[in-house]
């Protein structure tokens, strides 16, 4: 068995439970969470927060996890999408009315699973108990996606390699830039 058969398959299976075994009230808890991090209201709400109430540490929190989002938006939906034109799992496969209301965009990858993910992971090196705070609705908006039919699970599992990436790009550059100024000036 090759390894895309057997990510298909995986897919198939994933979405398949997902979508029939997450009983109707969390669904809609679930439904709810995505809803509000639609549009990156949810950490756009979340960063506010921290700027009005952390301090210097919720400054530099917000502004990490913002610029992290802003870049896992442009590589996820900007680019990744624009080049997979992966189609959305077959509504066949989800036994409920959420399948209807899915975007008509690529599949591949999720685009707010990887904002859910860069902004958090962004935001736990400055702020820990914020970064955990923000990890629950992350991880309720990944599984969201898979449940109503809009991603494969391997959709969530790309964009959230795109979140953690972008959340890494954005906390290292500063100290690249630091460390060695002449150097990344050169490459860029």
């Amino acid at each position: 068995m090759t390894l895309l058969s057997k990510v298909r398959e995986v897919d198939r299976e994933g979405t398949t439970r997902a979508a029939s075994r997450i009983p109707p009230g969390a669904g809609r808890v679930l439904s709810a969470v995505e809803e509000m991090a639609e549009g990156t209201k949810l950490w756009c709400g979340a960063a506010a927060v921290m700027m009005w109430r952390g301090g210097w540490r919720g400054r530099k929190a917000a502004a990490a996890g913002l610029a992290a989002l802003a870049v896992a938006q442009v590589v996820s939906n900007g680019l990744c999408k624009q080049l997979a034109d992966r189609p959305r799992p077959p509504k066949e496969w989800i036994p409920h009315d959420e399948v209807d209301d899915r975007p008509e965009s690529s599949s591949f990858p999720s685009g707010h699973t990887a904002a859910a993910v860069a902004f958090t992971a962004a935001v736990a090196p400055s702020w820990p108990l914020a970064g955990a705070a923000c990890a629950v609705p992350a991880v309720m908006t990944a599984v969201e996606r898979v449940q109503s039919g809009a991603h494969y699970p391997s959709d969530v599992a790309a964009g959230a390699a795109i979140g953690l990436a972008s959340a890494w790009l954005v906390r290292r550059v500063p100290v690249l830039c630091r460390r060695h100024p002449v150097r990344l000036a050169r490459l860029l």
